[in-house]
């Protein structure tokens, strides 16, 4: 089988699949694990824009096309994809247009988890639609587990109020399976909708929300970068009341490596909130990329 993936969270569940030979070509966005970065791009972001397909719908760029004569060259079987809008990735009906004009006529799947069961269930359907029902049975058995020692560390112990950032400028809380990070870590978030998209918040809305924690997880910036973009926060009325900024509990993360693509690092991103909201009780291994905002590495 020759499969397309236009979005990073089908890329990495591939080729956590051990599918990457079959993988003959990738969104512009996807750039984990590294093997990616060898696959032909299939999608370009208009003006260079780095729009990050796969992501929470807040994603900046675009709109996203189709390469269109590097899609012919690769020939695909099965193409991998979403519909979630054209700032986040080439609009479903475009892709079955090209995919109708293909020989053979291949297959076209939208992936659009919005849940952290959802996205194992989309593990679980890839290994259908490819043949690697067992791999993906374990991949999604490990991961499992590992929700289940988080939760086991963390119980009975209270929950922080929490903020997640997936925007900036302007203001906005990360959704769909963000808000279920949080709850396995051990946090309550305060301002998000599990399932639910991202959306604009004011910073009254931060104020009132009075988190003990803030997340900065903007869905393209890496933690270097998110954590020089969030250092603007520091200028909205009220910043200074919230208790997380009295505490010193405002923090950039890695967006697109943790946070914002629905696959298996998911639950590296679940453990990283872990450490973060509960250091006495998570033991367990936990990714680098936490950084105070204003501060020092955490």
């Amino acid at each position: 089988m020759r499969i397309a993936t236009l979005v990073p969270g089908g890329t990495e569940i591939c080729f956590a699949l051990g599918l990457g030979p079959s993988v003959v070509g990738v969104s512009h966005a996807c750039d984990f694990p590294p093997q990616a970065a060898f696959k032909p791009r299939l999608t370009r972001a208009a003006g260079g824009a780095a729009a990050d397909p796969g992501g929470d719908g807040r994603a900046a760029g675009g709109p996203v096309s189709l390469v269109q004569a590097t899609f012919e060259r690769v020939r695909p079987d099965l193409i991998l994809t979403q519909d979630r809008g054209p700032a986040c990735a080439v609009p479903l009906a475009e892709v079955l247009e090209a995919a109708r004009a293909l020989p053979g006529h291949p297959r076209v799947v939208a992936l659009d988890p919005d849940s952290i069961p959802a996205v194992l269930r989309t593990i679980l359907e890839v290994g259908q639609l490819t043949g690697a029902r067992e791999r993906a049975r374990e991949l999604v058995g490990s991961l499992a587990a590992r929700i289940d020692a988080v939760r086991g560390a963390v119980a009975g112990r209270p929950r922080p109020r929490v903020v997640c950032l997936g925007a900036l400028d302007p203001l906005g809380v990360a959704g769909h399976w963000v808000p279920d990070q949080v709850e396995i870590a051990g946090g309550q978030d305060v301002l998000g909708v599990p399932g639910a998209a991202g959306r604009p918040v004011t910073a009254a809305e931060l104020e009132r929300a009075r988190p003990d924690v803030i997340v900065c997880m903007p869905s393209r910036l890496r933690a270097s970068e998110a954590q020089q973009a969030a250092a603007a926060l520091m200028g909205l009325p009220g910043w200074g009341r919230l208790p997380a900024v009295r505490s010193g509990r405002v923090v950039a993360v890695d967006g697109p490596w943790y946070f914002s693509r629905p696959g298996p690092r998911v639950l590296d991103g679940t453990e990283l909130l872990a450490r973060l909201l509960h250091p006495e009780a998570w033991r367990g291994p936990s990714p680098l990329g936490t950084l105070r905002v204003g501060g020092e590495p955490g």
